[in-house]
């Protein structure tokens, strides 16, 4: 995915092979989990929001969205997961550019989510323990750049603060290896990527960057969080279709 050219190709094969693969894929729910980056068991937050009905959201950026998206959308109470962009201008929203590094933007994920059913603490533990390493500055496993950075971008100072606060209790445990890296950004506007993108772990599992690099995220959600994880996804083009 480093190369954009080659990723972008790899999109072709996969929309022509998309339900073909999607037939595949209950093979690789049954097999042992391999992965580039082990997941780690957290506590959840001290500071969290208060469990409330509605519909809020969220939006983290951790390296390369099809994970980050794929991992979000098993989880209870999420209905919806959309990968995107955020921390740059509107016009650069586009995948070639954001792929230059050099736009401000970060490959994200906006989470809508349901708070009675999972809060934002518990998004949050989610996304620090299974979705991504947050001990990586500007790049995620195979992926260089400031649009793989580990990015919380806060919605308002509640959700701030409690990002704060979390960081801080994670850091003062010392249960990652090295120091947390991830950054907190307010004011920046989630731009949808490319319909291409969306739902892209769900309909290409046998893409080898999902296989090594993304189910296992997902195995790990199940094994780690089981109370939350939920086996059917709640996709994108499906809701928009």
């Amino acid at each position: 995915m480093t190369d954009i050219k080659k990723r972008s190709n790899g999109f072709v094969r996969g929309a022509l092979a998309a339900f073909a693969l999607a037939v595949a894929s209950a093979a690789f729910w049954l097999t042992p989990a391999v992965s580039a980056e082990d997941a780690v068991v957290i506590p959840p937050p001290a500071l969290d929001e208060k469990a409330a009905g509605g519909s809020e959201t969220a939006v983290f950026a951790g390296g390369c969205f099809w994970g980050v998206q794929g991992v979000f959308q098993h989880v209870k109470g999420v209905t919806k997961a959309v990968s995107g962009y955020t921390g740059g201008a509107k016009d650069d929203a586009v995948y070639e550019t954001v792929g230059t590094g050099r736009t401000g933007h970060a490959e994200s994920v906006e989470i809508t989510y349901d708070p009675s059913k999972v809060t934002y603490g518990q998004l949050l533990q989610v996304y620090f323990s299974v979705a991504h390493n947050p001990t990586q500055l500007n790049y995620q496993g195979p992926d260089q750049g400031t649009q793989y950075r580990s990015t919380i971008f806060a919605e308002n100072d509640a959700q701030k603060k409690i990002a704060q606060s979390y960081i801080a209790q994670l850091d003062k445990a010392k249960l990652f290896s090295k120091p947390i890296v991830t950054t907190i950004e307010t004011g920046k506007t989630f731009y949808p990527a490319e319909e291409y993108h969306q739902d892209f772990l769900t309909l290409n599992p046998t893409y080898p960057y999902i296989v090594y690099n993304d189910l296992p995220k997902v195995a790990n959600l199940k094994t780690l969080f089981p109370k939350l994880y939920s086996d059917k996804p709640v996709l994108v083009l499906s809701a928009s279709n």
